[in-house]
């Protein structure tokens, strides 16, 4: 449910707003409407052309290069994303050139101009190419800071020699110089796409970047699809073979969801500040002129109000799966309580299944609608209240603050997870064997789940689960609902004393 139906309703939001976004700046140049249907349905044809891209990447894995051992499903899987991104590079630029107007209208010359920006076919191309490319780079980087074959997973696990602690402190510590990089070709893609197109290029840097959405959600859910299986194996007692063939398609998927994690985050940014753009092009239609001073009051005042929001939504979303985890447990230990025949292996005594599955879904559903709330509901109270200028500190302050925490909260529980992983493979078995001796049979095999070592990544890996399941994940929905609530409510703010808000009669 989380991992198939959460990241891709994630991710299928941010498709729709980065197209709407686009469409909505891109309709608001006179050389693109006069260009016609196709020029102002561009963005649209990016997402047409990236499925069918998609669909023909998939070939490579089942026809051109199909797997022919357990060291290969890991390498296949990541060149399909390779594969697609190189595709659809020559494919975009064909759209672009095609589609797009080479006009001249004053200064412009073989372009046409949007949000004040003198722009090109050519220009749009490479807005497009760098979240394309910069989308890949991200979610590469997520999966070297997240899978157990590189460095940074494995100093986590040995950090577990020394308790549970040292775990902690290594893992958080991953968590935020995992955001560096991906901070860095943010800013990069934005400050290019910027300088080409305008907010127009950034929304198209974002459409680029979820063009080869597809390929990169099949490789996301490749591992639960196979967790899961191997799990039905295990309850219909199939050959140990089977699972053990599940268990290696479930690893190789491990380090492949971390791609869509990153995916996920980077184009929510992205997204979420293209919509920001929409919003600002909205209001200047309507000839309120509306620009972005972090110098004004209220735009510095609604700036730190946004940094904060992503704290108090996570502190809400983390303590939510606490209560719930509460819950499950005092309702698991009151049903051994009253029938201990569910502690023996193999009794006909079965547990009351539903009721647990009826605490997570509840929770779920309950949990969610004060986070829900405040995310919907502050920039509507920034900006009937406060005005557009503190909207825009609002979104800005939210979504500069989001991005690094959703990185690093995701990377955190990942790497957590993943050592733990590491860990019960037999990546420790050696120190194991050396400084826990008791753990060991007289065969000279490793009882690994029985130490302490492991133990204390089990430890991590709890604190890890509500980082990159609920919290991380979830502050992708902040970022881009906050700006397209805002885009929807523009003119309500602009009719509240022409957009200064409730607070320009007070004074």
């Amino acid at each position: 449910v989380g991992d198939v139906a959460g990241m891709g309703s994630d991710l299928f939001g941010s498709f729709g707003e980065a197209s709407c976004a686009a469409l909505l700046v891109g309709a608001s140049s006179p050389m693109i409407v006069a260009a016609g249907w196709g020029a102002l349905m561009f963005p649209l044809a990016l997402s047409g052309v990236g499925i069918l891209v998609c669909m023909a990447t998939s070939f490579v894995a089942t026809d051109l290069m199909p797997v022919r051992d357990e060291k290969g499903i890991e390498s296949a899987l990541k060149m399909q994303l390779l594969v697609s991104t190189l595709l659809m590079t020559p494919c975009v630029y064909a759209l672009a050139v095609t589609l797009l107007p080479a006009a001249t209208c004053g200064m412009c010359v073989g372009g046409f101009v949007v949000g004040g920006v003198c722009s090109s076919p050519l220009k749009a191309f490479f807005c497009v190419g760098f979240g394309l490319w910069g989308g890949c780079v991200i979610g590469f980087v997520t999966e070297y800071y997240t899978s157990f074959s590189y460095t940074p997973v494995q100093e986590v696990a040995n950090a577990c020699r020394t308790g549970a602690a040292t775990n902690i402190i290594y893992g958080l510590a991953l968590g935020y110089k995992s955001a560096i990089v991906p901070v860095f070709l943010l800013s990069l893609i934005v400050y290019g796409a910027h300088t080409l197109a305008g907010f127009y290029g950034i929304a198209l840097a974002a459409l680029g970047m979820l063009s080869t959405l597809a390929t990169c959600l099949a490789i996301d859910v490749y591992g639960p699809v196979c967790d899961n299986a191997g799990g039905i194996a295990e309850m219909c007692e199939l050959h140990p073979s089977v699972r053990e063939k599940t268990d290696a398609l479930d690893a190789a998927g491990n380090t492949t969801a971390a791609i869509g994690k990153g995916f996920a985050i980077g184009s929510a940014c992205l997204v979420g500040l293209a919509l920001f753009g929409a919003f600002v092009t909205r209001l200047n239609d309507t000839g309120a002129k509306v620009t972005v001073d972090l110098l004004d009051p209220l735009t510095f005042a609604g700036l730190l109000v946004g940094s904060m929001l992503p704290y108090w939504f996570s502190a809400m979303t983390m303590k939510s799966v606490g209560k719930a985890a509460n819950e499950m447990v005092i309702e698991i230990k009151r049903q051994f309580d009253a029938n201990p025949n569910l502690l023996i292996p193999n009794h006909p005594d079965r547990p009351d299944y539903d009721r647990c599955i009826k605490i997570s879904t509840d929770a779920s559903l309950r949990e969610m609608i004060a986070p829900g709330a405040l995310v919907m509901f502050a920039p509507i109270v920034a900006g009937v209240v406060f005005g557009t200028k503190s909207v825009t500190g609002l979104l800005a302050g939210g979504i500069a603050s989001g991005v690094q925490m959703a990185v690093s909260a995701s990377n955190t529980g990942g790497a957590w997870d993943n050592a733990k992983k590491y860990i019960g493979k037999g990546g420790l078995n050696d120190l194991i064997a050396r400084v826990e001796p008791d753990v060991v049979n007289e065969l000279g095999d490793v009882k690994q789940k029985k130490s302490q070592i492991y133990k204390a990544a089990v430890t991590g890996d709890t604190v890890g689960d509500p980082l990159k399941d609920t919290s991380g994940p979830a502050l992708n929905i902040l970022m881009k609902l906050m700006a397209i609530i805002s885009v929807v409510f523009a003119d309500v703010f602009l009719a509240v004393n022409k957009g200064d808000g409730l607070i320009a009669s007070w004074l």
